[in-house]
């Protein structure tokens, strides 16, 4: 299946009270660049993301982006520093003590104590890693899973592009088979009547004629090319078919079916098929702008 280097896909969900969202979105590139976005305190769990989008694309500029309200998972935990409390009920009774019979004696109650400073500290309980990787790779799943089926739809479109295209290169490969022994025939037709006007009464020699005519014929020939060319197009279909990524196969042998009917128009020297060639290379280019979106 053709999947498109382009794409996008996105994901939310609410995981152990932590609302989840993950975003992946990608351009083309020859090679597979992830850059990942997230906010510093999951931190720890870019490698494992970078891990997943390897598993699921081969090449692009990859962007992913993680965000995360954890509003509703906080969990706080209240601290009692016990040696400062107990120091500061022992002071308190000391102070009463040294204040005199004739004082007012204070009354301090457990509340009293607790609003001194640094009796009481006030923290978020700490998160299990582990756990919370584990959620925000599974967002990433399904993001990535949305992501693929739109690449894969645009993978779709320039598939039947491309296979379009390539009938066209198929026709017009037998357009250049099909002209290119009358190119021959009409050589030799205007060397002979080039030849009888020139020597007008002599005799001309079939033989020379022969001759010429195969000298021509070896020259302009692409017999080669055109077998080459109807190889390169069945490869290419076989590709569109593939399940395996091929954008950079399918790259290089694009580059040999434009090498092919550069050939091609290099040695026909004719009106005709150097039509045909300017066609080929208009669909060649076509497809060569379509592969570069391909994975």
């Amino acid at each position: 299946m053709v999947k498109s280097m382009t794409g996008y896909g996105r994901a939310r969900e609410v995981r152990s009270n932590r609302d989840i969202t993950v975003e992946v979105r990608s351009v083309n590139n020859r090679y597979l660049d992830t850059t990942v976005k997230l906010p510093r305190t999951y931190i720890f769990t870019e490698d494992a993301l970078k891990q997943q989008v390897q598993k699921a694309v081969s090449r692009g500029k990859i962007d992913v982006f993680v965000t995360i309200d954890a509003t509703a998972a906080d969990e706080t935990v209240v601290t009692v520093n016990e040696p400062l409390a107990a120091a500061y009920w022992e002071a308190v009774r000391k102070i009463d003590a040294l204040a005199g019979p004739d004082a007012a004696k204070g009354v301090y109650s457990a509340v009293d104590i607790a609003r001194f400073p640094d009796v009481l500290s006030v923290t978020k309980k700490d998160e299990d890693l582990e756990s919370v990787q584990a959620d925000i790779c599974a967002v990433a799943d399904e993001a990535l899973a949305a992501y693929n089926a739109m690449r894969a739809v645009e993978g779709e479109k320039l598939a039947a592009d491309i296979a379009s295209r390539l009938d066209t290169i198929e026709r017009l490969t037998g357009e250049v088979e099909a002209r290119s022994p009358e190119t021959v025939k009409e050589y030799r037709e205007k060397l002979t009547a080039r030849m009888q006007e020139v020597l007008q009464s002599t005799t001309i020699e079939e033989s020379r004629i022969l001759t010429e005519a195969a000298i021509y014929a070896d020259k302009v020939a692409v017999d080669e090319e055109t077998v080459r060319l109807r190889s390169h197009v069945s490869q290419l279909r076989d590709m569109l078919r593939s399940d395996e990524p091929m954008g950079r196969k399918m790259d290089f042998l694009i580059q040999e079916v434009n090498r092919e009917s550069n050939t091609i128009g290099s040695k026909c020297n004719d009106v005709a098929i150097a039509r045909v060639v300017v066609e080929l290379k208009a669909e060649v280019e076509k497809i060569r702008e379509q592969v570069q979106n391909i994975e």
